[in-house]
């Protein structure tokens, strides 16, 4: 019997079986020129801002159960970040996997999110006019649903 408010619930998976399951996302932060060069070159007041981006991800992964209500905790066996730029945009790209029973698709696009969000809170002071845009699941293994992959 579901006694929650609005049906609202976390799904149980112990019935599920303990499979690798991975998941890409990515993120995109577009901003001036001059700001992308900026955080290349690593000019910035507040410091590296693709260092803290990549840490920002792998804290962000592992504590996305304390920010999705109805997300599990899971034990993350690896997070990858890989941070790239365009002339206008940082792109941003996480890989999270784990062995687990649920999957992994919301670690990686709160992880993308929070890179993005990263960067941007380290460049506000120089550029109000940025926008983190285009989170989006690009691929996920694992699972009874099969696997995913963006076209």
């Amino acid at each position: 019997m579901n006694t929650t408010p609005h049906g609202i619930r976390m799904i149980d998976v112990g019935g599920k079986p303990v499979t690798l399951r991975t998941a890409r996302a990515s993120a995109r932060l577009t901003a001036q020129p001059e700001t992308i060069r900026r955080i290349r070159a690593g000019e910035l007041e507040k410091g590296d801002a693709v260092a803290t981006a990549r840490v920002a991800a792998i804290m962000a992964a592992k504590r996305t159960s304390d920010i999705v209500p109805l997300c599990h905790p899971l034990p993350l066996d690896n997070v990858e970040v890989a941070i790239g730029f365009a002339a206008d945009a940082v792109l941003v790209e996480v890989v999270v996997r784990a062995t687990a029973r649920t999957g992994v698709e919301m670690e990686a696009l709160v992880a993308a999110s929070a890179a993005a969000l990263t960067i941007y809170d380290m460049c506000k002071s120089i550029d109000q006019g940025m926008t983190v845009e285009t989170v989006r699941l690009e691929e996920k293994t694992g699972g009874t649903r099969g696997d995913y992959r963006r076209k």
